[in-house]
This record gives structure tokens, sequence and C-alpha cells, in this order.
């Protein structure tokens, strides 16, 4: 029933009452009834929908599921989604077998980071994101959670790791809320993960980069936090414009035997 139709069948009710004054209906209950009235029929006009139907955009504010990781709170959501959305654009356009340092600026694009490789490093350098062995978690943080520091927990890193300013100036805002950073994966091999972004920022991974262990270590994956691919890569320029073989080799070698390592190996064994 529209609430216009509610109304309408108490104001009736109301007036057949007997005029006994003990029964009888005040003027203030008989002029919020009239309000009432004029108000459902408005809102009946306005809306065209009954009255237990909600008008809330439920696309425009996602539900907490789709906002919140249980698992890992640090992780600012929304925008590790959208990273995954610029990772398709990256994974189809064909960049990532272009020059290594253009694939290099387009990963760091679709993480939501800007290239900045003449800034200070802890001012929002990026120049050593994804071109030495560890820096290659693409981590997105709550912002809350950027100033986090290592408390030691991460073995191998130093402690303290302060890395929120560096945060803030590097990811860009158009992502959503929130901060992207390349954070460091060692001790990524291990169940759960005990790596700078796991542990420090207690967040998920929206991608991380592993090269692949063929022969000259010249292709290199993005997959997710579950291990699973996202994208891959063979710059064009050859392996003398990567990341030394050394870097590229012990970047394996940290992943090796974690589901991080699957795609690559796989992919090594097609080779």
């Amino acid at each position: 029933m529209h609430l216009s139709q509610f109304a309408a069948a108490s104001l009736i009710a109301s007036a057949s009452l007997p005029q006994v004054s003990s029964f009888a209906l005040s003027r203030s209950n008989f002029i919020s009834q009239i309000s009432l009235l004029s108000f459902a029929a408005q809102s009946s006009n306005a809306s065209g929908t009954e009255c237990n139907a909600s008008s809330t955009d439920k696309e425009a504010t996602p539900p907490l599921s789709q906002m919140y990781d249980t698992q890992y709170p640090g992780t600012a959501v929304q925008r590790l989604k959208g990273v995954h959305e610029r990772v398709k654009v990256i994974a189809a356009d064909g960049t990532l077998n272009g020059p290594w340092e253009e694939a290099r600026r387009r990963i760091l694009w679709a993480g939501g980071l800007r290239d900045l490789p003449d800034a200070a490093p802890g001012a929002g350098y990026t120049g050593h994101s994804f071109n030495d062995w560890n820096h290659v978690d693409l981590t997105t943080m709550n912002d809350e959670i950027a100033d986090n520091q290592n408390d030691g927990s991460v073995k191998g890193i130093a402690v303290g790791n302060r890395l929120g300013n560096g945060i803030r100036v590097a990811s860009l805002p158009e992502l959503g809320s929130g901060g992207s950073w390349s954070t460091c994966a060692m001790g990524c091999n291990q169940d759960p993960p005990n790596d700078v972004a796991h542990i420090q920022f207690r967040s998920r991974i929206a991608f991380k980069l592993v090269w692949v262990p063929n022969k000259q270590y010249d292709t290199f994956v993005l997959v997710d936090d579950d291990g699973k691919l996202l994208a891959k890569g063979k710059p064009s320029d050859g392996p003398d414009a990567l990341p030394h073989l050394r870097e590229r080799m012990m970047n394996f070698k940290i992943m090796e035997g974690s589901k991080y390592a699957s795609a690559a190996e796989q992919i090594a064994k097609e080779a």
C-alpha cells in the first residue's frame, strides 16, 4: 500500500468515529493527519515507488564487505580494485613488451604511483621501484596505516622503515583514498607472508613483479596476492636494459617455493 493510501484510510476511519469528546479528533491531531496525507501524496508523486522501497543509490556506496578486508584491515580495498583495473589496461596495450623504462613507468601508473626518479629517498623517490630484486610489491594501504613502522617483525628490514611521507608524495589521488607503495618482498615465501605489506602495513598486495627463471631472466609476470597471473611482459630492449641479472635472479629466488612463484615457473617450463 502507498503511504498516501494508508494516510487516507486513517483519515477516513478517524472522521467516522462518534463525536464524543473523549474520542473526537482534537484539532491538532486532525491537522497532523492532513499534513501526513499531503506529505504522502507529494512523496508518492515524486518517487512513484512503494513506500517500503529504498531511494538510496546502492552503487554509490559499496557494501562494507567490499570496502574492508577482515584478514588484512590495512588494505585500501577500493584502491586495490582500481589498480587491478589499470593492470588490465597495461596487460592488453602492449607496453609491457616495449622498452623496459617505458614498461616500468606503466607499471608505476597502474599501481597508482608517480614516476619520481629525481626525488630524494623518503620524499617520494620511485626510481628503485621494480628496478631491483626486492622493491617489487605494489601495496595499497589505508591513509591511517601509511605511517606504520617496522617494529622488528619483518626480518631483514630496518627497524622503523618510515615510509609515510614518501607514500603521500608519490601516490596518485585518482585511484581513491589510501596510498600506494612498492614495498619490499623479502619474506613473501613464508606462509602466511612475512613481508612489509602483510606485516608492517597489514595489507594485501595488489600485485607483485616476478622475473621468470628462463635462461636470460628476460620476462616478468605480475601476480596478485593469491599468486594469480595478472599480466606478463618481455621488454623489447633486451636483457642489458633490464635490472642487473643478479637482481632478477635474486628476485625469483625469494619467491621460490611460494604461491607467488607458480606463474613464473609455469612460463619458464613452457618456454
